[in-house]
């Protein structure tokens, strides 16, 4: 009997599958493998010398505070800073609004931990980032999807899924969404904040690419739109680096004392080091700056992987161009499988994302995420290149 039968771990975590992206980071991370894979920013992208000055000045301001257990619901004035930095685009906001979260997957679990009882639905896009519903699974959620088109969900569809499901809350990754790149248009936004307070239930706004636009016009965010209706996760992990693990969440609040209990089961708080030396960072004043250089950078990568895709692949093979994010999301010709033809783009030494992980009720075998921000200019016209060929050798 294998040791966890023994010690009878308890059949839904049993059931929980692993990420499929984290599964596939293992096969591409083989020697000569171009991977477009994961959501990874570029490490050269990292601001390696502002942030060693900040964390110089974190110690010399902080000493051993730094190192020290600090407050659940994050360092004070971390908080005031988030807030301040928010302002500009979510009016009202305050530190009281505001909790710092181990990365934006920390925020999807308190809010799981906070709503969901075995059985209980949530609208969700179709598709809808993985990492969610990987949350979302372990408290044995169910699924009301809601189609997209190129302004995002489709509003129309949901209020029939609130009739039918009474569900806890509206799952949406409004901007450059993940992994299908597209937008939510305004009108969507309003549409849906409107069925929200009509049903009197919220939306979990999901939002870490925002910052990451690279064409078009800014879209109101849902927060600044919806005011209370609307809880907000952004993040770190994709505008200076991933390896701090912070991010935040906005919420009413009302709502703060729930989610700082449900964080205290969790991990009592963040990496304190990780959000002085972020606090310091941000009163440099230099994050605008790197954002700028991240936005030309990835934009220009974004433009050089459609003109590969456009030389290369077949012309079966339509695919989503994003204004912003990091993905692009392609569908294959009718009677390919994304799954089926990873192992051979793997032998091919390419690896991408198959696309039906991100549907919560089965479907999209066709499509598959490619992502742009962690390749070279090289690797992505090769990577695409190789890519082609296979899937022309497979139709």
């Amino acid at each position: 009997m294998t040791t966890f039968k023994k010690w009878g771990v308890v059949d839904h975590v049993l059931n929980l599958e692993n990420s499929i992206i984290r599964e596939i980071l293992k096969l591409s991370s083989q020697p000569g493998i171009i991977s477009f894979a994961g959501g990874l920013p570029a490490p050269e992208m990292f601001p390696e010398t502002d942030l060693r000055e900040a964390a110089n000045q974190a110690f010399e301001k902080y000493h051993h505070n730094c190192l020290q257990y600090s407050f659940s619901m994050g360092v004070p004035e971390l908080r005031q800073e988030l807030a301040n930095y928010c302002s500009a685009r979510i009016p009202e906001i305050r530190p009281e609004n505001i909790l710092v979260t181990s990365g934006s997957q920390q925020g999807l679990d308190l809010v799981a931990r906070a709503f969901i009882d075995p059985g209980d639905y949530i609208i969700c896009e179709q598709p809808t980032y993985v990492g969610a519903l990987q949350s979302f699974n372990f408290f044995q959620a169910r699924y009301a999807t809601v189609e997209m088109d190129d302004d995002g969900m489709i509003v129309d569809q949901v209020e029939e899924a609130l009739k039918r499901y009474n569900p806890k809350f509206i799952y949406v990754v409004p901007n450059f969404q993940n992994p299908s790149g597209i937008t939510m248009s305004l009108q969507r936004r309003l549409e849906l904040i409107d069925l929200a307070n009509k049903y009197n239930l919220p939306i979990i706004d999901d939002n870490p690419y925002g910052e990451l636009r690279y064409e078009g016009e800014d879209v109101t965010g849902l927060r600044a739109l919806g005011g209370d209706t609307v809880i907000s996760l952004s993040t770190f992990s994709k505008i200076v680096a991933p390896g701090f693990r912070i991010a935040w969440l906005i919420a009413p609040e009302d709502m703060m004392p729930v989610f700082e209990r449900v964080k205290q089961c969790s991990d009592l708080h963040s990496n304190t080091f990780g959000q002085m030396v972020l606090l310091e960072y941000l009163r440099s004043g230099k994050l605008p700056g790197h954002l700028d250089l991240i936005r030309q950078t990835y934009g220009a990568r974004r433009d050089l992987m459609v003109k590969a895709i456009d030389e290369y692949f077949p012309d079966e093979v339509t695919y989503v161009k994003p204004d912003g994010g990091l993905f692009l999301w392609a569908t294959l010709p009718v009677g390919m499988s994304g799954k089926d033809l990873l192992a051979k783009a793997i032998e091919a030494k390419v690896a991408y994302v198959y696309g039906s992980p991100f549907f919560a009720n089965g479907g999209g075998e066709r499509t598959f995420r490619l992502n742009f921000s962690n390749a070279s200019d090289e690797q992505i016209v090769e990577g695409i290149k190789r890519l082609g060929n296979i899937i022309k050798e497979n139709m």
